[in-house]
């Protein structure tokens, strides 16, 4: 079974207007987020999971990434759970909700998990400029962890504040990934994850690519040698070795690169990149359909690269660990309302 854990819907209501794709552009003039039509045609996607072979889809929505409007939420939430009845065993939704509400955050969360069933959360990288380890997070971890739902963590929808990333398309290009590092570094030295023991989260696209920075992380977790062990925000360490928390606590999804061409070449050598440091065991199938490859051939393209780089590709697109972040898959699809 080929599960896709980074596909994007946008309900028809959301939905910019304006021509064949609106590019949204923020207050500086930077372009954020690409309003593509497919966003909201489900019957496309289904057209191009049965064209690649893809079962079933893993739905999120990027208005609702850094979502602090409840209404907004509930829409997302309901109409993702719509598409789940619309169309038996293809799509399962995950919870879209305003994480820095104390009140209607964890709500919302129970709503999704116990009325609507989704398995799983989404949040950006950051939320409204804050951290992942922020204090005024912790209830809602904690929560995801009480009721079993796992993390999906995506780049933020807008461009980091940082005037030289105005740009060349830099916040898109580059900011997003370096926003994936740095919530991923600062998770584990929070103690995050030694807190929560069963807190499961997926990082995009491989932590945004972060295996070609760990000789300099490694080398700089040395708090000691490096003169950083007394220095408040700057001496924090996990109680286990760095190492471990990529290794065994985060889940990865492989999609990341970028471009309407050459998308087989292109996602196979992002694969091979992120497993040269990562273990396949932790890397879940991922599309980024309609935003990074939109062309069903492409698609298709990509599944087969995929699948020719060998076996440890293999096991990662036939979906052997899917039910480590949606456990009882099997079944849940089995007993999909039609």
């Amino acid at each position: 079974m080929i599960v896709d854990f980074q596909h994007h819907y946008t309900p028809p209501e959301l939905m910019e207007r304006g021509g064949a794709g609106i590019l949204r552009l923020d207050q500086h003039g930077n372009p954020n987020y690409k309003f593509n039509p497919l966003l909201a045609d489900l019957p496309a996607h289904i057209r191009m999971m049965d064209r690649a072979g893809i079962d079933l889809a893993v739905l999120s929505c990027g208005s609702g990434f850094d979502q602090p409007d409840l209404a907004t939420c509930r829409l997302i939430n309901d109409r993702m759970w719509q598409a789940e009845r619309d169309y038996p065993g293809r799509f399962i939704g995950l919870a879209h909700v305003p994480a820095l509400d104390p009140q209607a955050g964890p709500a919302e969360l129970k709503r999704c998990a116990v009325e609507l069933g989704f398995p799983g959360v989404v949040m950006a990288s950051e939320l409204q400029g804050q951290p992942l380890d922020a204090g005024t997070l912790r209830a809602l971890w904690k929560a995801c962890a009480d009721i079993g739902l796992y993390v999906f963590i995506h780049p933020l929808p807008r461009v980091i504040a940082w005037p030289q990333m105005y740009a060349d398309d830099l916040g898109r290009m580059l900011g997003w990934e370096f926003s994936l590092m740095v919530a991923t570094v600062r998770l584990i030295n929070s103690r995050l994850l030694d807190e929560l023991p069963t807190l499961k989260i997926q990082m995009s696209h491989f932590a945004g690519g972060i295996g070609r920075y760990l000789p300099r992380i490694r080398g700089l977790q040395d708090r000691e040698q490096n003169g950083t062990a007394a220095i408040p925000m700057h001496g924090r360490q996990p109680r286990r070795p760095f190492d471990h928390y990529l290794q065994h606590r985060f889940f990865y999804d492989c999609c990341g690169w970028s471009g309407p061409d050459y998308a087989a070449e292109r996602g196979a050598a992002w694969m091979r990149s992120g497993l040269d440091e990562l273990p396949s065991s932790q890397v879940v199938f991922a599309t980024d359909y309609p935003q990074a490859v939109q062309d069903d051939d492409e698609v298709v393209a990509y599944v087969n690269a995929l699948r020719a780089l060998g076996t440890e590709a293999q096991s990662i697109v036939d979906g052997a660990n899917a039910e480590k972040l949606i456990p009882g898959l099997g079944l849940r699809l089995k007993h999909a309302v039609v």
